[in-house]
């Protein structure tokens, strides 16, 4: 095994937990709760919310929570918190919907465990649930860890295991602490849109609709509220970025061009949960105790004939600052893009913000000036003079700033 990325394991059944560490990131994986990942600390920060009615600071059940399968209506589902897949659509219409949470397979049920060396020191955990025999999928879960990097990968695949042809899509839940920041400001989450538009669909009103409002051109915000509700994205671009008390964390994905996407042709959802007094007996008795903020990327609705599968794959990045996200990027993500400020040669400088998942640098493309050196998960200001450019009159005054990684 990996000497660069520690694995310990800890428990069997319901109680095993899978510990991942690369020293920045560390990642602790449930196999018997539906195979999610209950904790995420970055810097020492915690990311993902833990319900800690049901589950203690040692992500074990708390002294008389019994955890396991459960099926019923919403009013039944112990939502420990963390990231899990679900199938979409949600429903309770027909066999074609997903009548779940809870759900006791794919989200309660135990999955399979592997735990294998990756390239490069990498280590790769692979969950895999049974057979589900209300959707006919067997989901997968591989997640993969670089070492020293601010982030990781996340392969997700659905097997048709029926005798049946069936339409799915794959959904990733990211559960997040909604505690605020200390002034709250920036609090939210970033969503890159493309296109005109319109770029949001309402999904879900529980007690109203979650607000949105423009931060910069192609980028929308869901700000901290006080509400329970779910909006969509039918033109997001394949970017997610939560900014909170814990810091940042960013989604990174593909989106399929005219694909079929569930919920109104949704790419990516926001739900948010504040606590209640009272059920929402329209949405199953659901009464939330907690703020919870959920970041969900999707995958388009794919017919799969028997045996055959759909994947998705989330890149996730995790950064220590507070500020907007304007921009996420492979290799990281932007609070402030690059641009020029001064007004002529010997005064031109480049100014912006930028974290990156891996120690390297920024580099001005064009004339290769190296700007500042970055360390994964701390964000990298800077301001530095670039004499030969001319903003003014450069028919190609190019800001482009580029991240090299360090060999």
């Amino acid at each position: 095994m990996s000497a660069l990325v520690r694995v310990r394991r800890e428990g069997s059944g319901t109680h095993e937990l899978i510990h991942l560490d690369n020293g920045v990131v560390r990642v602790v994986a449930a196999p018997g709760l539906g195979g999610r990942v209950l904790s995420v600390r970055h810097r020492d920060q915690e990311h993902l919310y833990r319900n800690d009615r049901l589950l203690g600071e040692d992500l074990r059940p708390v002294e008389g929570v019994s955890l396991g399968p459960v099926d019923g209506p919403m009013s039944a589902w112990n939502n420990v918190g963390g990231d899990k897949t679900w199938p979409a659509p949600q429903g309770w219409d027909g066999p074609g919907q997903w009548a779940g949470p809870p759900d006791p397979v794919l989200d309660s049920g135990a999955y399979r465990v592997r735990v294998e060396d990756g390239p490069g020191g990498s280590v790769v955990l692979t969950l895999t649930s049974e057979d589900d025999p209300r959707t006919g999928l067997r989901l997968s879960r591989r997640l993969t860890m670089e070492p020293g990097a601010a982030g990781y990968r996340l392969d997700l695949e659905a097997v048709n295991a029926s005798t049946t042809d069936r339409r799915w899509a794959l959904w990733n839940v990211t559960q997040i602490d909604g505690a605020r920041s200390s002034d709250g400001a920036t609090d939210g989450v970033f969503v890159g849109v493309r296109g005109e538009g319109p770029h949001t669909v309402p999904l879900v009103s529980g007690n109203g609709r979650p607000r949105v409002v423009e931060h910069v051109p192609s980028v929308l915000r869901v700000p901290s509220q006080e509400v329970v509700g779910k909006v969509g994205f039918p033109t997001a671009s394949g970017w997610l970025a939560n900014v909170g008390a814990a810091g940042t964390l960013t989604q990174r994905f593909d989106v399929t061009e005219g694909a079929d996407y569930p919920d109104a042709g949704s790419v990516a959802e926001v739900w948010l949960e504040t606590p209640l007094s009272r059920p929402l007996e329209h949405l199953g008795g659901l009464c939330p105790v907690d703020r919870v903020i959920e970041v969900e990327a999707l995958g388009p609705l794919t017919e799969l004939a028997p045996g055959q599968r759909v994947s998705l794959a989330v890149d996730f990045g995790f950064g220590s600052g507070r500020e907007p996200v304007s921009e996420v990027t492979a290799d990281g993500f932007w609070s402030e893009r690059p641009r020029w400020e001064g007004h002529g040669p010997g005064t031109a400088r480049l100014v912006g913000s930028f974290t990156s998942t891996r120690h390297g640098a920024l580099v001005h493309r064009r004339s290769g000036r190296t700007l500042a050196r970055t360390v994964p998960g701390e964000p990298t200001r800077f301001t530095v003079p670039v004499p030969e450019a001319d903003p003014r009159t450069d028919p190609d005054p190019d800001p482009d700033v580029v991240f090299a990684a360090r060999p």
